[in-house]
């Protein structure tokens, strides 16, 4: 009996790189198949060529065991084949009516759009995923995660028999991923094929029948779940045994002058005040469920965000911090959750992203630029942060999500920060590119800096921060050190308990 897809002997170049070679993937019906490998191995690539946005240079695609070639994407929807980006497709303005139906909406007999049926059939759509909200608001008044639900039922609208899912639980809390699970099970059950690209591995074993891992462009191998485990999935992604996934905490910390103090700060007139301090050396979490106010307290502190109150010191004396180019005079710089929209501009190359806020280095006579200084300190820190690129000239758009994070990293040391401020570091970075920035932050408070780490991964604040503040409400409730960093503690203070 014919697979539902095979992917047969699957090669793509782009200039310069050859993004895959050679690559054989099989997808049964009802099977979800677990796509794994560090960022820039050819996932998402593979993907796209499945789904017709690329064109592959060799090899053949086959669904139901027919050869089948893709001009586009709509080529690829009418057989029945959907993927849901990690950037959404939706029109943030629009609601979910008119998203699922955009350019194929049902009209009346006299032309008209149907607005009541297609309504209709979307609340029939959504109640056969158990999905329940307001369908004619905004979709950018919706959660993320409804968000998603609405790609997921736009792609079955069109009735795709495959489904991708690319990083779909990055943004997701772990509520909201058991949610997702539960409808990708429903549709498991009624025969639809997925492929699961995620660097949560817990959620790999937690969903997936089967995995294959990618390295480099080239075809590692499949297994099936229940016949491997994470240190063998770990060590088939990077070529090699991670014996060490947070750097050992072995310098001591004198907690005496604090680097940054922030005293009494409200967001708003009738919230409570929240205070902290931040010293030389130390890695300090900020931890709590999402929505606690973790990122909003941080850059309501460097000016990024208004608040009600606020007094902030630096180096014991006390600064007015209005704006983020204010925090950055003073010696701060914030990594945002964002990065791609925030924190880079993306086709701009890796040298004049790391040059950004900083030109008057090499400025001359007021009004030109030094090109071959400002090359020479982008080589620096390119090498300094481990930057994979190809030149400094390089887009940043063509870098994988955990160099692209360097890139931003390195700006800042450009910037020579004295406190840095990392939000979600992590987030859609594979478990090599993790510890390569994780190594990067120790290595950064060994020198002297000071690091506020904003994560929702408990392990990662739990194996890699010296202290941690635990947010509940939009309120500081714990300051954890030593033994007291642990995920049972932090999650009682977390979730009131």
């Amino acid at each position: 009996m014919p697979k539902l897809l095979e992917l047969r002997g699957i090669s793509k170049s782009f200039p310069g790189i050859k993004a895959l070679d050679n690559i054989s993937l099989s997808l049964e019906k009802g099977e979800i198949h677990a796509l794994l490998g560090e960022n820039g191995a050819g996932k998402s690539t593979l993907m796209k060529i499945m789904c017709g946005v690329y064109n592959n240079d060799e090899g053949e695609i086959l669904l139901d065991g027919e050869k089948v070639v893709f001009s586009n994407y709509k080529d690829a929807i009418n057989k029945g084949i959907g993927i849901i980006f990690q950037e959404f497709s939706l029109i943030p303005y629009m609601n979910t009516v008119e998203n699922i139906f955009l350019n194929r909406e049902i009209k009346n007999k006299f032309g008209l759009i149907d607005y009541k049926t297609m309504k209709a059939e979307t609340k029939k759509l959504l109640d056969s995923l158990d999905i329940h909200f307001d369908v004619d608001v905004p979709v950018n008044t919706l959660s993320v995660a409804d968000q998603q639900f609405i790609e997921i039922s736009k792609a079955l609208s069109l009735n795709a028999r495959i489904l991708v899912l690319d990083e779909p639980t990055a943004t997701l809390t772990p509520k909201e991923a058991e949610r997702l699970f539960r409808i990708m099970r429903a549709l498991k059950e009624k025969g639809v094929g997925m492929f699961f690209i995620s660097h949560h591995l817990e959620e790999i074993f937690q969903i997936c029948d089967n995995i294959s891992v990618l390295r480099d462009g080239q075809y590692i191998g499949s297994r099936s779940i229940k016949d491997c485990n994470t240190d063998e999935l770990v060590e088939m992604m990077v070529g090699r045994k991670l014996t060490n996934t947070y750097p050992v905490k072995t310098h001591t910390i004198t907690r005496n002058a604090p680097v940054l103090e922030v005293k009494d700060l409200q967001l708003t007139k009738n919230s409570k005040p929240n205070s902290f301090k931040l010293y030389p050396g130390e890695i300090l979490g900020f931890s709590g469920l999402v929505g606690a106010g973790r990122t909003e307290l941080a850059r309501a502190m460097m000016g990024a965000d208004p608040c009600y109150k606020k007094e902030v010191f630096i180096d014991g004396r006390k600064e007015k911090l209005n704006s983020p180019s204010e925090a950055l005079e003073k010696g701060i710089g914030l990594l945002p959750e964002n990065r791609k929209v925030e924190g880079l501009i993306l086709p701009f190359s890796v040298k004049d992203n790391i040059s950004m806020n900083n030109f008057s280095k090499w400025m001359k006579a007021g009004m030109f630029i030094d090109g071959v200084q400002e090359r020479l300190t982008a080589n620096k820190i390119i090498s300094d942060v481990r930057i994979k690129t190809p030149t400094p000239d390089t887009p940043v758009m063509s870098l994988s999500g955990g160099n692209q994070q360097k890139v931003v990293i390195g700006r800042w040391l450009n910037n020579d920060c004295k406190v840095l401020i990392f939000d979600e570091p992590t987030r859609g970075i594979d478990v090599g590119a993790k510890s390569e920035i994780y190594e990067i932050m120790r290595r950064l408070t060994d020198e002297g800096m000071a690091v506020i780490m904003i994560s929702s991964e408990l392990p990662e604040i739990v194996g890699v921060c010296d202290r941690v503040e635990v947010f509940r409400e939009g309120n500081i409730v714990a300051d954890l050190t030593g033994d007291d960093i642990n995920s049972t503690t932090i999650m009682r203070y977390a979730t009131g308990n």
